[in-house]
């Protein structure tokens, strides 16, 4: 019984023994584990997506440096074009510093048990360098950078077309900003990034963008302008100013201001006078004995007043308004003809057969002979196309060396007129040539008398010599006459 007892003493101490030495053993497992994790990452660590389980800082750097080294950066345009710098490229490599020897020294190497299993995923700061000269030159050398690929920004502009103006839209284009990009590239790069998506902030854009609003708004006054018409009453068929024209005159400015090319409406304003103007113009006039003459000169006859035409019609073009009326004369005649404008009712005088005719609506009222200007004494009367001015009764024509009273005295042209001539017996034939008036149309007293009656003011007189003269007097000059010239004494 005694031995028994002492068998199963021995037995438990032996069990006892075992267990604190299993004890042992197991703390002694577990501190030289817990050792070991002091320079090993747990299994299932991930720096960044790189696996470093049970690896040492010095293993996981290289491995950390290898992945760094495998770095490839992405750009992608707006087109989603994708366009790709790898590593090696930009002399992109890892820069070692403390920061992985951190992470280990914050594992918890006492927790291996808990910690050994899962996957522990932590974020690395890696410290990378690279050689950004080498970087902006592989930006430089992308695809979307080279001429052929290359389509510049248009600004939208105004184009005239056969029926006004309209607007041609803008082009964004496809042209990135170089220093821009590379300027983005170098902080995505600094950043650890490896993907730059391009905004339009990165794109060169056009000026003029196709929404603007002071084009649009120049687009709306142009065309405007353009449906402007004006409809003048001039000549037998008129004239029409109209866009195909005005569409001539528009300038647009650089910040899209819509004036008029001035020079070309003063342009206009001349070929209206030229076309229109009658003043002093050689017409072909058909005589009272049925042949036609040639016959210039005078001061009767249509005439544009240039400037306040050329200042009406500025503010007139831009009214969008269609318009009608004369141009601003300052002188006008009895019909709106280019060629004829005297009209059925007029004087003639044929200087050459010293006779004068006087039609009202194309009847002949009145003929007489006269004794006009004294040609050998340089006083011929002047010829040429005039009106009545005035008609006075009872006067006194004074010269430096004659006065004559006269009942009836009509005048056409400087100091010269119809009047009646009591002091003479006969009239007509070659008595102009040698004893002919200062100038003046001499008339009958009774015709005169007549004439007086029955022609108003304003009535046009045609004056012209069948054959050539010299005209040298002063009332010539100033009348402008049609044989006047100058200098000749």
């Amino acid at each position: 019984m005694a031995k028994q007892k002492s068998a199963a003493k021995s037995a438990c101490i032996v069990v006892s023994l075992v267990l604190v030495f299993l004890l042992i053993a197991l703390l002694v497992c577990y501190f030289l584990t817990a050792s070991y994790y002091a320079d090993h990452f747990f299994p299932g660590t991930v720096l960044n997506g790189t696996a470093v389980g049970k690896m040492t800082v010095e293993e996981a750097e290289n491995k950390v440096a290898q992945e760094v080294a495998d770095y490839i950066f992405s750009i992608e345009t707006r087109d989603g074009e994708k366009y790709q710098i790898i590593g090696p490229d930009i002399d992109y490599a890892y820069a070692p510093g403390s920061e992985i020897s951190d992470i280990l020294k914050a594992q918890e190497k006492y927790h291996w048990l808990t910690k050994r299993k899962g996957k522990k995923e932590i974020h690395l700061e890696v410290s990378a360098v690279y050689d950004a000269d080498k970087l902006d030159q592989a930006v430089a050398k992308l695809p979307c950078f080279q001429s052929e690929n290359v389509t510049k920004p248009r600004d939208a502009y105004l184009q005239k077309t056969d029926s006004g103006y309209e607007l041609v839209e803008a082009v964004e284009g496809n042209q990135l900003l170089l220093e821009k990009v590379q300027k983005l590239a170098r902080e995505a790069v600094d950043a650890g990034e490896d993907r730059l998506v391009l905004t339009d902030k990165a794109y060169k854009k056009p000026k003029v963008a196709s929404d603007d609003k002071e084009l649009k708004q120049a687009l709306d006054n142009i065309n405007s302008y353009l449906h402007t018409t004006i409809k003048y009453d001039v000549g037998e068929n008129g004239e029409v100013l109209d866009y195909e024209t005005i569409g001539d005159w528009i300038t647009v400015g650089e910040d899209y201001t819509v004036a008029f090319d001035e020079s070309r409406v003063t342009n206009y304003v001349q070929y209206l006078a030229s076309k229109y103007n009658t003043y002093g113009a050689v017409r072909n006039f058909k005589t009272s004995l049925g042949d036609t003459v040639q016959v210039g000169g005078g001061d009767y006859g249509w005439v544009i007043d240039k400037d306040r035409e050329r200042k009406q019609l500025l503010s007139e073009i831009t009214s969008g308004k269609t318009i009608e009326r004369e141009p601003v004369f300052n002188q006008t005649a009895l019909v709106k003809s280019e060629t004829y404008d005297i009209g059925d009712t007029y004087v003639e005088i044929d200087y050459t057969n010293q006779h004068m005719y006087f039609y009202d609506n194309g009847v002949l009222k009145l003929e007489s002979d006269v004794v006009t200007g004294n040609i050998s004494s340089h006083n011929g009367s002047p010829d040429g196309f005039y009106k009545i001015v005035y008609k006075e009764r009872d006067t006194t024509l004074t010269g430096e060396d004659y006065a004559s009273e006269v009942a009836y005295f009509m005048v056409f042209a400087y100091n010269v007129g119809f009047h009646d001539a009591s002091w003479r017996n006969e009239f007509g034939g070659d008595i102009y040539k040698e004893s002919g008036s200062h100038g003046c149309i001499n008339m009958p007293e009774d015709q005169a008398e007549k004439l007086f009656e029955i022609m108003p003011t304003g009535t046009p007189v045609v004056a012209y010599y069948r054959e050539p003269v010299v005209l040298t007097a002063e009332n010539a000059k100033i009348s402008n006459a049609y044989s006047y010239v100058s200098g000749t004494e």
